[in-house]
């Protein structure tokens, strides 16, 4: 079976791991990888490197970065990939197309592989995030793909009422669980040799997307951020820079400021899903808006200040304490997060075993 897997960021490769890893070792398979959106980037960390660092060969590779963050610039790279796609899929033939998750890039490969027919299998469908558009993207790409892989019995009855029909709907639980399982993290003391970051200090892992539906807010929602994380002088802060999406650079901007101006903050483009997890399991919190505090967080399990409205409609779980973006509100989490009891183990996403559940599905496939 010839496979074509999509992916056009670092978050997604991460999440994908495991399942690559299963596919290239399979021989029923023949593995192409596509690469897209910010791995081609440099400002972005030029991720293609890192999945050609872990032995995958990628076939495949399509710039279609936007050119900024204006709502302008989202919607030229989206009609830009559309086209692009529109070619590859017009010379190269899959057995199936793999897609994850929401991201507008990811929307706009799968809308292009519409007029050929050709089968999408999507992965992550039946979530909800009310603050972004990826709301929309995830949804359409769901309406677009003919098996789907969802990581919660209440994702995938949401597909069901989406597509109308329960064939092909599977429950194998979150990618990103096996990676957890599977992955030897890296220590205290090996997270230092590696980025020269010293995780034995209190740490607040950080990252804050921009809300895409209520895009106009953010530059305020940005400064309450900042205003917030002025308070916390006794962490070190190690912040992960944003996505593409509208008025990220903005917030990239205000963020290097930031950091440029405090001695107890850290900016990481990209640690890389090893780096990444391991800097999860090793700080003392996490704060922000992104999805990793949802899944990811709930296996080690990491309590999560999450901000504002972008991931507002996910499964909530003990962990997670929803904040609105205004700093004496986040000042206020902080405080009670410090006075919490150490959290129970959390297993809502499944055991670790979901590629292998997808591999299996797949050989069975017509």
């Amino acid at each position: 079976m010839k496979i074509g897997v999509l992916t056009s960021s670092r978050a997604d490769y991460g999440i994908y791991y495991p399942l690559l890893k299963a596919l290239k070792e399979d021989p029923y398979f023949d593995l192409e990888i596509i690469a897209f959106g910010t791995h081609l980037s440099p400002p972005h960390g030029y991720t293609l490197s890192s999945i050609e660092k872990d032995g995958f060969e990628v076939k495949h590779q399509i710039p279609t970065v936007p050119a900024g963050d204006s709502p302008l610039d989202i919607a030229l790279s989206i009609g830009e990939t559309i086209e692009k796609f529109s070619k590859l899929w017009s010379t190269n033939s899959f057995d199936l197309v793999l897609a994850l998750g929401d991201r507008y890039e990811m929307f706009a490969a799968v809308s292009a592989t519409t007029p050929f027919n050709i089968k999408v299998a999507h992965i992550s469908g039946g979530e909800t995030t009310l603050g972004a558009i990826d709301n929309v993207y995830r949804h359409a790409i769901t309406l677009m793909s003919v098996y789907h892989f969802v990581s919660t019995e209440v994702y995938k009855k949401r597909v069901i009422d989406i597509t109308g029909s329960e064939e092909h709907v599977y429950n194998v639980g979150a990618l990103s669980i096996d990676n957890l399982k599977n992955m030897k993290l890296l220590s205290i003391e090996e997270f230092y040799e590696k980025f020269n970051i010293d995780l034995s200090k209190p740490t607040i892992l950080i990252t804050f997307h921009p809300e895409t539906v209520s895009y106009e807010k953010n530059e305020v929602y940005i400064e309450e951020v900042i205003k917030a994380l002025e308070k916390c002088s006794e962490y070190q802060l190690v912040i992960t820079m944003p996505n593409t999406d509208t008025m990220g650079n903005m917030i990239r901007s205000k963020l290097r400021a930031f950091i440029s101006s405090s001695e107890n903050a850290i900016e990481v483009e990209s640690f890389g899903a090893l780096g990444y997890l391991s800097c999860m399991k090793h700080c003392a919190f996490m704060l922000g808006n992104t999805s990793s505090g949802f899944v990811e967080a709930s296996f080690f399990p990491k309590y999560v200040i999450n901000l504002g409205d972008r991931q507002k409609g996910r499964l909530l779980t003990p962990n997670i304490l929803n904040v609105p973006v205004k700093h004496e509100a986040i000042e206020q989490a902080i405080k009670q997060v410090e006075l919490s009891k150490p959290l129970e183990n959390l297993q809502v996403y499944g055991t670790g075993n979901a590629s292998g559940q997808i591999v299996n599905i797949l050989k069975q496939a017509k």
